[in-house]
């Protein structure tokens, strides 16, 4: 008999753009990379997926969202251990609430939020390679499995 190896995690993130910035998240509990990603996180059994997104932005961000279409499925892994996560990515659009500065993520995983131009995207480490096409670009994106980074 073989052991049955994990199920790929499943999490969910919001692709927002605002006044043509997207917004995205530093999610390393004090600060310790400088990689940027949009903010979300795991599915919970028994919700929806989009209920799940408005659930992960509010405590990531503190901004109320309306979810909208699917934009981006994307899959990324650590070779060697036992990780493999597939991330969808939906449009999104804040309906209440703004950024600021005494907010804090109550599991202490967020850092930083921003909204970044394209232009200033080029300047910062992000994942997924997709991002920026998938967030100013048209219909569904499929990223296949990419390595992990810190």
């Amino acid at each position: 008999m073989t052991a049955r190896s994990p199920s790929p995690r499943l999490a969910v993130r919001a692709l927002i753009l605002h006044q043509d910035r997207l917004l995205l998240v530093n999610a390393y509990a004090g600060g310790v990379s400088d990689l940027w990603c949009a903010p979300g996180g795991g599915v919970e059994m028994h919700s929806s997926l989009p209920e799940n997104l408005i659930r992960e932005v509010a405590e990531e961000t503190g901004l109320q969202i309306e979810v909208g279409d699917p934009a981006l499925v994307n899959e990324f892994h650590a070779p060697g251990r036992p990780f493999h996560q597939v991330d969808l990515y939906f449009r999104a659009r804040i309906v209440a609430g703004e950024l600021s500065d005494d907010w804090r993520d109550p599991e202490g995983v967020v850092t930083e939020r921003r909204f970044f131009s394209r232009e200033e995207m080029r300047g910062i480490r992000f994942k997924p390679d997709s991002l920026i096409e998938a967030a100013w670009g048209e219909g569904v994106l499929y990223d296949p499995l990419e390595v992990i980074v810190r």
